[in-house]
């Protein structure tokens, strides 16, 4: 396979961009009626009226870019900003030379070498499944990343350990408040009622996970040319990691390195307990970049010099994810998104419920293309699947289980995520690589769904 022969992943957005443009001159326009709940504008179950069309055209083509930046602009700002900040943070070398020091220990005492994956992982999913980490694990690949290339693998176990692992909880959603706790508000259920079947859903979706990809990095340990980033990975692995080895664990850089884990443990606190967002994660990490080049003593030429070369980075991934908003603008503007609801849920009210909930989970992850936030996809999905739920007699906890697992599952590989498209774009993976590696373990995870729903279905 040559990875040259793939289309950039601008090329791809631009072609589903046309898609959609498409799509707004075939599919009738329609709008449900909305309502404020508890601060976010919801969808009225049967106010579904078909309105004028509005097909978008070629115009509306290159203005959408621009209206996805202003959509994105305070995460596009976060991956600059935070980017930026490892910039510094990675100018003092106090991360090279910690992993530089994993990658030894791991030489002498092998037997460890593989506890390293399944213990971030679990992390990562848990952080995922309770608080809902999702955007900010833009900031933990550029360590994720560099960890497991230092470990004899690869970059797409890198973002396995923390991307992957942390959409895999955000799947579950044990107590996570941007998907369940919304649809459970919404739907009228007990917050987070119903925690004790959705963590146990965490764990086999967590397992599946660890297992695929610790049997995936011993095949690379026998090959690495196995790899399908191998060539990317062959210039960071030769040059960035053979230099960073040689680099000296000072006191200075292990401060940094405590400095960095005081500030995730910060992160996983403020996140819980005074409910942190982008703006305070961003200004941890500033705050984290600035301390780092102090303690270094690092000349302010230096670290200014570093902010910028950090923030430059991020600017790809900056353009993708805006790029990945002006999609869903076209298909908002076009009215297309409240039709495709109402059509498609009349077609399960034909079923009988074993299938229904099925067909429910199903549509949610395909709705996931249109609207790849889970608390957008709640907000427009959760008021008419909720009361179709009682229709069909599967049960509104059980209806909740089959959207958090679709938006949960595919928001990890649909081209409309600016999270995913951001991170692939900073780990420099192109798009359909990632597609084709994942593929199998999407089935694996639609098949433990599945299955994970007909339990539901008999435990609610």
């Amino acid at each position: 396979m040559k990875i040259k022969s793939f289309p950039h992943t601008i090329t791809i957005i631009l072609f589903i961009m046309i898609i959609f443009l498409l799509m707004t001159w075939i599919i009738q326009a329609g709008e449900y009626e909305r309502t404020e709940l508890n601060g976010r504008m919801v969808v009225v179950p049967g106010t579904y009226k078909e309105v004028a069309n509005n097909p978008q055209g070629f115009w509306a083509m290159l203005t959408a870019p621009i209206k996805g930046f202003v959509s994105a602009a305070q995460i596009i700002g976060f991956c600059l900003l935070v980017g930026g900040a490892f910039g510094m943070l990675n100018k003092t070398g106090a991360i090279s030379a910690g992993l530089s020091g994993i990658l030894a220990f791991s030489i002498r005492k092998p037997r460890y070498k593989k506890m390293v994956i399944p213990v971030i992982m679990i992390f990562f999913s848990l952080a995922g499944a309770t608080f809902g980490m999702s955007e900010s694990t833009i900031v933990f690949i550029m360590i994720t990343i560099p960890l497991a290339i230092a470990m004899g693998y690869d970059s797409i176990v890198g973002i396995c350990m923390s991307f992957m692992a942390a959409g895999v909880g955000f799947a579950a959603a044990i107590t996570n408040p941007f998907n369940v706790g919304i649809a459970q508000g919404i739907a009228e259920v007990p917050m987070f009622s119903g925690w004790d079947f959705r963590l146990f859903t965490w764990i086999i979706l967590t397992s599946i996970a660890i297992i695929y990809v610790m049997r995936y990095a011993s095949k690379l340990e026998k090959n690495l040319k196995l790899s399908p980033v191998y060539e990317l990975d062959r210039s960071r692995n030769l040059q960035e990691m053979e230099q960073n080895n040689q680099l000296v664990f000072t006191w200075r850089r292990k401060f940094i390195i405590v400095l960095l884990f005081l500030s995730l443990g910060l992160l996983v606190f403020g996140a819980n307990k005074w409910h942190w967002y982008i703006n305070e994660i961003s200004a941890l990490f500033l705050a984290l970049g600035i301390g780092s080049v102090i303690i270094y003593r690092l000349p302010i030429k230096d670290s200014i010099d570093s902010f910028i070369g950090g923030a430059k980075d991020m600017i790809t991934a900056g353009l993708i994810i805006g790029l990945s908003k002006g999609l869903l603008v076209i298909a908002t503007d076009g009215k297309i998104i409240d039709s495709i609801l109402f059509a498609v849920s009349g077609w399960g009210e034909r079923l009988p419920k074993e299938l229904s909930i099925q067909f429910i989970f199903l549509f949610q992850s395909c709705f996931t293309f249109l609207v790849p936030s889970g608390s957008g996809q709640a907000a427009l999905t959760v008021p008419i699947v909720a009361p179709l739920s009682d229709l069909l007699g599967i049960g509104r906890q059980t209806a909740i289980m089959a959207f958090q697992l679709g938006d949960g599952i595919m928001s990890m590989i649909v081209p409309t995520s600016g999270v995913t498209m951001g991170v692939l774009a900073i780990a420099n993976i192109p798009y359909p690589v990632w597609i084709k590696w994942f593929l199998k373990l999407l089935l694996l995870f639609f098949i433990a769904s599945m299955a994970i729903l007909v339990l539901a279905l008999h435990y609610f």
